[in-house]
């Protein structure tokens, strides 16, 4: 079917879209692994998540984050193709930094913001942005591509910017002019382990020990461990976890993202989508991780504390994950963005990717000779984490040196 036969739409608010009609899009059912690009089901690009953050205030309003979604609907009315997009008047709750072209731009006279965001919002995990169901005609993906470009002249943004995408989805951007940047996180990759003792199995024996004590510390004779999901989840399960989340966000960001209502309306739209995992001492709960559940990876997203112990951080955000991954069969556990801690825990050194296009050629040709070397200084980073990975593999000194230099940052 030829791209004329398709018609582009702007839609204001997530709420105007029928639900079914965009997940169909986002999650198409039944996909393969292959077709799936890494995850058959992603739960950041659902009309669930979407609405919840825009319905509780968290996108929309004064946050910067005004919805502008294109979809694209065939010559009988049926939306075949999506992208969940916002107009941003700043830089934050993306995870892949601009501010340093936004600066230069401004300098140099021009007007960066707003500009155009494709993305999960305050969600730094890789899933399809170019949001088309499975049996859409062909030239659907490109026609929405050329919608998001048509929403950028039409905003007068300076910039479309889509963030965390899959390697096929940025590659297909990549094709048609936009610029690729590599970033790296780090995951946890089940291959092979079925329980945790199978993963300690396989790492040097200074590492095994090492994550064996922090266990013990970090819960002690006192501190119990639940994973919270579906219908158990209570108010007074978000009450806590909220208070562990506002303490955490206020120190890390200044301003948390997320209100509390968006815990309420997630919760009750995709509670089995959700675990919760909460620290409990002496009665109450001390310190909690939430974590999205898609087909194939977990996804840490946010933690907080209201007790200062040590190594609780680890316990509750990365071994219960990998806990958990591994009894659901999952294929892997991302734990968000940075984080060397995490290598020594036993995440490897993945690739990200965002991709940009710029209305003014002179800010793209800077910004492509910038991320030449960016992507060059990308690899040797990820190349020098897998040197050093805690996992066995003979008498290796470097590996144990940079190991207890992990550890004693830590």
């Amino acid at each position: 079917m030829a791209s004329t036969s398709f018609s582009p739409r702007l839609i204001p608010s997530i709420a105007a879209v029928d639900a079914a009609a965009w997940d169909a899009c986002a999650n198409p059912p039944n996909l393969s692994e292959d077709a799936a690009e890494g995850e058959r089901f992603n739960p950041f690009v659902t009309h669930a998540f979407l609405h919840a953050l825009e319905a509780s205030g968290s996108t929309g309003g004064r946050s910067g984050w005004t919805p502008a979604h294109p979809i694209v609907e065939d010559s009988s009315g049926r939306i075949v193709a999506a992208a969940p997009s916002y107009l941003k008047s700043h830089s934050q709750g993306e995870y892949v930094f601009d501010h340093a072209w936004a600066d230069a731009y401004e300098r140099a006279g021009g007007r960066y913001y707003p500009k155009l965001q494709v993305a999960a919002p305050f969600t730094p995990a890789t899933g399809r942005r170019l949001l088309v169901a499975a049996d859409a005609p062909e030239g659907a993906r490109d026609a929405l591509i050329e919608a998001l470009r048509e929403v950028r002249r039409q905003t007068k943004a300076s910039s479309i910017h889509v963030t965390f995408p899959t390697a096929e989805d940025a590659a297909r951007l990549e094709r048609v002019g936009f610029l690729v940047r590599h970033g790296e996180q780090f995951h946890f990759l089940c291959d092979g382990f079925s329980t945790f003792d199978d993963f300690l199995a396989a790492l040097a024996s200074r590492k095994r020990k090492s994550i064996k004590r922090e266990r013990r510390d970090a819960l002690g004779d006192d501190v119990t461990v639940e994973w919270v999901t579906g219908s158990s989840i209570s108010p007074k399960h978000w009450d806590a976890f909220f208070k562990f989340y506002m303490d955490t966000g206020s120190r890390k960001w200044g301003r948390p993202y997320l209100t509390r209502s968006f815990f309420s309306l997630v919760g009750a739209s995709m509670a089995e989508r959700i675990l919760l995992v909460m620290a409990k001492r002496g009665g109450r709960y001390i310190a909690g991780a939430i974590n999205f559940i898609g087909d194939d990876a977990l996804y840490g997203r946010n933690w907080g504390g209201i007790e200062d112990r040590p190594f609780l951080h680890f316990e509750v955000c990365y071994y219960q994950a990998i806990e958990f991954a591994l009894a659901r069969g999952l294929k892997r556990v991302e734990a968000g963005a940075q984080g060397e801690h995490k290598l020594a825990r036993g995440y490897r050194p993945v690739v990200t990717y965002s991709a940009h296009e710029f209305a003014d050629a002179r800010l793209a040709k800077a910004v492509a000779d910038y991320l030449r070397h960016e992507r060059a200084a990308v690899a040797r980073t990820i190349a020098h984490y897998e040197d050093h990975a805690p996992f066995r593999k003979g008498d290796n000194a470097n590996a144990e040196t940079l190991e207890e230099s992990f550890d004693a940052d830590v």
